[in-house]
């Protein structure tokens, strides 16, 4: 051990304590006393020694009595306990061992012995506390490593499973830490729905989102998009982060052009029952801050920046099966489909009007 060891030494009789301190402290060793049981037991937990020479026989509380508490204590279970009698050694070490002592030594003590068998516990004691120690932080490395596992899981409802399962692997950065970067954003919802939701009823309503985000969701996952939320019948989706996609662009593309058909297909049958209901999308480019978004207890991923709002603003001037992109994605996709100029939009919450465009299909 690095530091000097500390022995107490538990015994009534002054002569004894005298004899054992003075022998112990020549060798380097800490030494408290204790005249009886309860003091004992009192410096025991105030003082944390190393190793306890424990008298058998002290008026009031007798020293099985005091090895018996110290093993009920979890923070003194390991704690070595020396057990000194001068009665038959025979019958005392049966109770000593039945009590919880680790070692005994006969009255007088023999000093050879006593310095053996203090050393040899002592070490077994240093063994214990490295033990302990390296419990300790193993312990705390994996509370903070199954902490982190569950706060990335957490993403994996945003995002595919195989990304989710990259998250949570490491091999990709920490979505959750603040980080700028280019994405593509998609913004989603269902034309004519604000009526529609004040004149159904709330189940069919229901009904109606239940399928819709089922659909889309499925092919957000295929295409590998992130959802940042949900917000009734709007969604938005996100390209490039958390990880990387090549043509990012053109990813979200093939996306909105397949979620448009597959809404459309719901919507023949939702038009049977009398709702009016059509599909919007509008999809723009550029950089954002992203990371974790909320307090604590209710953290979410999310994308702060203009180009959300771009997004959600071509969203809802997009009438049923227009998907609307901006200059800055048209710019970086116009080879790859066909698409029809809508004009320089004027868009809520944006000073100038927007070029914008509505794709039609993707090039052959």
């Amino acid at each position: 051990m690095s530091a000097a060891a500390k022995i107490l030494v538990v015994d009534d009789t002054p002569a004894n304590i005298k004899l054992l301190r003075d022998l112990l402290a020549a060798k380097g060793y800490v030494v408290s006393t204790a005249p009886n049981g309860e003091e004992a037991l009192a410096k025991v937990a105030a003082e944390r020694p190393d190793l306890v020479l424990l008298d058998v026989m002290m008026p009031g509380i007798s020293g099985y009595d005091v090895c018996r508490r110290i093993r009920e204590d979890p923070a003194t279970a390991l704690l070595p306990v020396v057990m000194c009698t001068s009665l038959d050694p025979q019958q005392e070490r049966v109770k000593g061992i039945e009590a919880g002592a680790d070692d005994f030594l006969s009255k007088p003590v023999n000093q050879a012995e006593l310095f053996a068998r203090v050393k040899s516990l002592l070490r077994i004691k240093a063994l214990h506390d490295q033990l302990a120690a390296l419990n300790a932080d193993l312990e705390k490395r994996v509370v903070a490593q199954v902490a982190e596992i569950e706060r990335l899981a957490r993403l994996k409802r945003f995002v595919s499973p195989r990304i989710g399962d990259l998250i949570v692997a490491g091999e990709v950065e920490d979505p959750l830490k603040t980080h700028r970067r280019e994405i593509t954003v998609v913004f989603t919802d269902l034309r004519g729905f604000t009526a529609f939701s004040e004149t159904a009823e709330p189940e069919e309503a229901m009904e109606v989102l239940r399928q819709y985000h089922a659909a889309i969701g499925n092919i957000v996952l295929a295409h590998e998009g992130t959802i940042e939320h949900f917000a009734g019948d709007g969604v938005m989706i996100l390209f490039n982060d958390p990880i990387l996609v090549a043509e990012h662009e053109l990813a979200a593309i093939r996306m909105a052009l397949q979620m448009r058909d597959a809404v459309g297909a719901l919507g023949q049958g939702w038009k049977k029952r009398g709702y009016d209901l059509g599909f919007g999308v509008g999809i723009a480019n550029g950089y954002a801050t992203l990371g974790a978004i909320g307090f604590e207890g209710r953290r979410d991923y999310g994308a702060i920046g203009p180009v959300t709002n771009l997004a959600a603003r071509l969203c809802s001037e997009a009438s049923a099966g227009q998907v609307l992109v901006s200059q800055r994605v048209y710019g970086k996709i116009e080879e790859r489909v066909q698409a029809e100029h809508v004009g320089d939009l004027a868009l809520k919450g944006l000073r100038k009007p927007v070029p914008s465009y509505n794709v039609l299909a993707l090039r052959a």
